[in-house]
């Protein structure tokens, strides 16, 4: 069985940028962050002593579950040490999942699809809105980092289809 029997598809995850993250050095941080999807793993560049970084950078997943988490982990990049944990978060898929598979089309742009609210068991620092976007679902997401005395991470989803692949 090959790859493409069980692919779903291309989760392209924009990390944005961090805000008020925590210091890890004399004054600053140098963070990165870590995202996890099953096994696959990827991360950002270090951005050198800034506690609100500007990632601006696009990290891809190929998707074979949907029932599976995206987990985020922040680290301040260390020299002469092991990197020090600045908080995670986990993100539920599903509804971002469920709203890819209305297989919705022709909607004016920035048409808001679902809105996911914060609550206790998930990372959300504010609603979450999945709406359409250049003819395309996209969800932003704002996670309050746990573990961590204070910091959120902006990312944003988007789906990309990939003939061959089984699919939504």
């Amino acid at each position: 069985m090959s790859l493409m029997d069980n692919l779903l598809g291309i989760l392209r995850v924009r990390v944005k940028r961090g805000v008020n993250l925590a210091v890890r050095d004399v004054s600053s941080s140098d963070p990165y962050v870590v995202l996890k999807l099953g096994r696959q793993k990827l991360k950002t560049k270090v951005v050198k002593k800034n506690v609100n970084p500007q990632w601006e950078e696009d990290l891809t997943f190929t998707v074979t579950d949907p029932n599976l988490p995206l987990n985020l982990v922040v680290y301040d990049h260390d020299l002469f040490s092991k990197d020090d944990k600045m908080g995670d978060a986990e993100i539920d898929l599903k509804p971002y999942i469920e709203a890819l598979r209305m297989e919705l089309s022709g909607l004016p742009d920035g048409t808001i699809i679902s809105t996911i609210h914060p609550n206790r068991s998930n990372c959300l620092a504010e609603e979450s809105y999945i709406r359409w976007s250049n003819d395309r679902i996209v969800q932003s997401v704002c996670l309050r980092l746990r573990n961590v005395e204070r910091g959120e991470v902006e990312i944003e989803l988007q789906w990309i289809d990939l003939p061959g692949s089984k699919g939504l």
